[in-house]
């Protein structure tokens, strides 16, 4: 069993192009083999910027969710699903957001930036206000412990550090909580308990970090313990009440900016992308026509690599020979613009090819990726029923 769980998830917005590979499912494929992983369409996200077109939403989803099974995105080893087919998400949203102060989503850095950067649209609603809210309830849901986020997004992450810990503060105040956390840790064997006991204090009279991450990995260890049990050790541990909602660690990614036909960064909005399964004749065609060093009017001219987009591309794609071979023809007029764009064609559609094949199957045949989404929404929505039931019973909600 995995000790780590990683939630991540995509707005669709229809095909993925290669920046997308690059950028997110390369890291989504390689963190499969390691984490619990489960990756989410983020369809209601989608409508906080786009709640007048939401006709384009469904085909959108299935278009990027065989673009995920494409890229090596395997639902054997991780659950995809749709974030609007696990209804808990909405419920979890709506209960944080009677104990968020209105302050902290205003002082969120990207709420300003986005209204600007997206000024010809009415962002003055409460549903792109309260995004963050929902990102919150997206991870919380599920007690992701690590977040793949790019630098930009590390806000993000630590405002839902916050709102868990503002929660389990107000509502994690159990009647005879320290009785029974007292009970549980008998339950951990004695040499066990003696352990537990030395590092909680450790931390709380010494703020010795490494004891608090050495008294965590004892408890992940405690397969017997009941859940209840184990969340009132790890609040216990941190002196404060049950940890009801546990924070999650912004798990940085590896940076990558994958360039596009024109030099700039691969963006849908600046028209330069290559998508991931485009058809090879459209790819040849792209990539044979893309703008070069100005300096290379003629094929006599001789150029600087620096100053063309291509050669961004081969820093991608090709290896040191290649490159060599690439700045030395360039440099000397050895090779034609051409030339140099033949291995970069290559490589793309190189790197295509099994996307190509793996998507095939999913497109003769739509069910498929129907059951395997069918699926992963039942997984889902098991893990999320499981804290919405802790959370209803903290808040006094679970009457019946």
């Amino acid at each position: 069993m995995f000790a780590d769980r990683v939630l991540s998830g995509m707005r669709p917005t229809g095909s993925l192009h290669l920046g997308h590979y690059h950028g997110v499912l390369k890291n989504w494929v390689e963190m499969q083999q390691e984490f619990e992983c489960l990756f989410f369409v983020a369809d209601w996200h989608a409508l906080t910027t786009h709640y007048d077109t939401p006709q384009v939403i469904e085909q959108n989803v299935w278009d990027m969710v065989i673009d995920w099974l494409a890229a090596g995105v395997d639902p054997a080893r991780a659950t995809l699903f749709i974030q609007s087919r696990v209804p808990e998400h909405a419920e979890l949203h709506l209960l944080l957001s009677m104990i968020t102060p209105l302050g902290w989503l205003e002082r969120m850095p990207t709420y300003k930036d986005q209204q600007e950067k997206l000024s010809g649209k009415d962002l003055s609603t409460y549903g792109f206000l309260g995004y963050p809210l929902l990102q919150s309830a997206d991870i919380l849901i599920y007690r992701a412990t690590q977040v793949p986020v790019g630098e930009d997004q590390v806000p993000h992450i630590e405002f839902t550090r916050e709102i868990a810990r503002r929660f389990n503060h107000i509502y994690g105040r159990e009647i005879g909580f320290e009785e029974k956390a007292e009970a549980a840790i008998k339950k951990l064997g004695s040499k066990k308990a003696k352990l537990y006991a030395e590092l909680r204090t450790r931390y709380q009279e010494q703020g010795d970090d490494e004891a608090l991450e050495s008294a965590k990995s004892l408890l992940d260890e405690q397969q017997s313990l009941s859940l209840g049990d184990r969340e009132r050790l790890f609040g216990y541990l941190e002196g404060g009440g049950k940890m009801i909602l546990s924070e999650p660690q912004a798990m940085l990614t590896k940076a990558s900016r994958m360039p596009g036909l024109d030099g700039q960064k691969m963006s849908k909005s600046y028209g330069n992308t290559i998508s991931l399964r485009e058809d090879e004749e459209s790819v040849g065609k792209k990539i044979r026509t893309m703008p070069t060093d100005p300096a290379r009017i003629r094929r006599t001219d001789a150029g600087d690599p620096a100053r063309c987009p291509v050669w961004q591309l081969h820093e991608v794609y090709s290896g040191e020979d290649t490159q060599q071979w690439v700045q030395h023809g360039c440099k000397t007029a050895g090779i034609g613009c051409i030339e140099c764009k033949q291995p970069v064609i290559a490589a793309v559609l190189e790197e295509q090819k099994p996307m190509r094949e793996r998507a095939q199957q999913y497109l003769d045949d739509p069910t498929l990726v129907r059951n395997i989404i069918a699926d992963g929404c039942e997984k889902a929505g098991k893990l999320a029923s499981e804290t919405m039931r802790d959370v209803r019973e903290a808040m006094g909600l679970s009457y019946s």
